[in-house]
């Protein structure tokens, strides 16, 4: 029920309810654009990265031509920022040589996620893409003990054990059925670290662009830009992209900002969910998407999955939940305490 909406007059038996609706109409539709916004960038970054009738050899520009979209909008959201109301609340970027040498560290992690990222994506199948990079929330529970001294508990650790379980069987069943790339899962295990490394970075920088996530994105996205450069002629990507016979195709730059616009979005629509709903339902919601998404991948790709395979992706899905669904009651449990400092239920939610 809760308290009324402001904006809709609360008339006889009707008034609790038509807010109630209301709230209930947002937080769906808000799930429904992360759902949509989240498979769709996942598909698409597939068909970039790895479709036989682009033939396009060169991951690293695909996302570094991403990294430089990300970075133009949100210059050129902070330059309507003076335009009225809707972009009232964006802080104006300019680039500052300081601040870009302070987020450095963080853009090289970032980096290291993105690439990774990708290069499991382009090496492994859509659906086997959620396992191949699950190993996310043990690198979590194992970078908080080593850098962080923060212990785990054990309802935790056992899902983290059904969380890895999941990923071996996974990998075993691919094998089996000829289809495991150990490019893919070397980059799968990459990707899980950097993911890890990136929440602990981006926190320790925050401060230095004033706690502001735009700023940070910009920054990151910049040095990012910058750093791939030399990557992408150490590897010969633009030799590659000399020979490319699509180079010029107008639909296939349509792609490529869909694929840059997505990858934007994805940021925006995750905090809108979190907004609307709560860390753990975002987690939830997530762990239901990425099961939606590998079913929908074996239907598109109609790929035929044996029942341990199957097998893997629910060990990993199920040991997500309850990994999440154990760190909310302990959350939960710790913000009653009485005893427990305000200092100390923030570092803890964090």
């Amino acid at each position: 029920g809760g308290a009324a909406d402001p904006l809709l007059p609360a008339e006889g038996g009707g008034g609790r309810r038509a807010p109630f609706l209301l709230r209930a109409l947002r937080i769906a539709v808000v799930v429904c654009l992360y759902w949509f916004t989240s498979i769709a960038m996942v598909f698409l970054n597939k068909y970039l990265l790895d479709s036989p009738s682009l033939r396009l050899d060169a991951p690293l520009f695909v996302t570094f031509f991403q990294c430089a979209l990300t970075a133009a909008l949100c210059l050129g959201l902070s330059l309507g920022a003076a335009c009225g109301p809707p972009c009232a609340g964006l802080p104006t970027l300019r680039l500052d040589p300081k601040v870009s040498r302070s987020v450095l560290p963080l853009s090289a992690v970032f980096i290291g996620m993105v690439t990774s990222n990708n290069l499991c994506l382009k090496h492994v199948g859509v659906a086997f893409y959620n396992v191949g990079r699950s190993l996310t929330t043990v690198f979590n529970v194992l970078l908080s003990y080593l850098l962080l001294k923060q212990t785990t508990s054990l309802y935790a650790l056992l899902a983290c054990g059904v969380i890895i379980g999941g990923f071996w069987l996974g990998v075993d069943q691919e094998g089996a059925e000829g289809t495991l790339s150990w490019t893919g899962i070397f980059f799968g295990i990459l990707a899980s670290l950097c993911v890890s490394l990136n929440a602990i970075y981006t926190k320790k920088v925050l401060p230095v662009v004033d706690g502001s996530i735009w700023r940070l994105t910009f920054y990151n996205n910049i040095n990012a830009c910058v750093l791939f450069f030399p990557l992408m002629v150490l590897l010969g990507e633009f030799r590659t992209l000399y020979h490319f016979d699509k180079l010029g195709s107008p639909s296939f730059w349509g792609m490529m900002t869909l694929g840059g616009v997505f990858g934007f979005a994805i940021g925006y629509v995750t905090g809108l969910q979190i907004k609307f709903t709560s860390p753990l339902t975002h987690n939830v919601s997530g762990t239901a998407k990425a099961c939606a998404q590998t079913v929908l991948a074996v239907i598109y790709f109609e790929e035929t999955k044996s029942f341990l395979w199957w097998t893997s992706n629910l060990m990993v899905l199920g040991g997500s939940f309850a990994y999440t669904w154990v760190k909310g009651l302990e959350m939960r449990k710790i913000q009653e305490d009485p005893n427990v400092k305000s200092g100390e239920r923030n570092e803890t939610g964090v």
